[in-house]
């Protein structure tokens, strides 16, 4: 059977760019694929002889129509996951001004910003239902390329949840795409010591000023233990990836210090896949 990504999201938001990027890992890719033609290649990829392991299909405007097919293919025991990509309506314009294209639902709607509303509204359940939803709002194609490797740059070691640790400042908002947000303002603040404001939580003055105390400690103790009982039942209920996002103030300095030592933790497996806090 067929590993199947199916790659759709709002238009602009950078399906072109993961299925590059997927293609480099190695992923047999389809750009702009019809929905109707789903099934037929699903079955020529599955018949014997052929070398195709790891399929990514890039849907094209029959996006809500996906979500039969889904179901149907996993129903025939394929290896189904769907990744969504999202990006805020004002940086889509702002993508579309650039590049001087024309909004697939520019006939439907009378302008650019209804176009996109529009598409928002018609691909709710498609979003909704997705395994994965990434947020390229604020991403560059190096970070977009990040979290493509964390989550699909797989090695074969058995583990079905794909775990991100993510560090934000709450001042900036938070991650859209975040499962759990954990709030560690609770620590003491670098900011304040003039020495530790210019540096981040990859530092060691930072990082010892951090974790070197006894909230910090029992913090990291109790909540890798609550992981430990978490990560079992969404992987039972088939959760595919789960984004942890660690915020302090401004997102340099504690969220960092925390979000690195628990991407390291070994009893939870929040291994190695920490991404730093956006830039604003």
């Amino acid at each position: 059977m067929a590993d199947i990504l199916l790659i759709t999201g709002m238009s602009g938001a950078g399906r072109s760019g993961a299925a590059a990027v997927l293609e480099d890992l190695g992923w047999y890719v389809i750009d702009n694929l019809p929905t109707s033609l789903v099934d037929t290649i699903v079955e020529l990829v599955s018949k014997p002889g052929s070398d195709i392991e790891r399929l990514a299909l890039v849907a094209g405007r029959q996006h809500v129509e996906l979500l039969p097919k889904v179901a149907a293919l996993r129903a025939d025991g394929h290896r189904v996951r769907m990744l969504f990509l999202d990006a805020s309506t004002t940086a889509l314009v702002k993508r579309y001004d650039a590049t001087r294209r024309k909004h697939p639902l520019d006939g439907e709607a009378p302008g650019l910003v209804e176009a996109i509303e529009l598409e928002r509204e018609m691909l709710q359940p498609v979003k909704s239902a997705a395994d994965l939803v990434i947020d390229t709002t604020e991403l560059n194609v190096h970070q977009l390329k990040a979290k493509l490797l964390a989550a699909f740059d797989e090695v074969g070691d058995g583990q079905r949840l794909q775990i991100a640790v993510e560090s934000f400042g709450f001042k900036h908002g938070l991650p859209l795409d975040a499962d759990i947000v954990m709030d560690v303002r609770f620590l003491p603040n670098p900011h304040w010591d003039e020495t530790l404001r210019p540096l981040t939580g990859h530092d060691p003055a930072v990082r010892d000023f951090v974790l070197e105390r006894a909230q910090a400690s029992d913090f990291l103790d109790r909540f890798d233990d609550l992981m430990r009982s978490l990560l079992p039942s969404y992987e039972s209920e088939g959760k595919s990836y789960l984004t942890v996002a660690f915020g302090c103030t401004g997102g340099r300095h504690r969220s960092v210090a925390v979000a690195e030592e628990l991407a390291t933790y070994p009893r939870a497996r929040l291994r190695g896949a920490h991404r730093p806090s956006r830039p604003r």
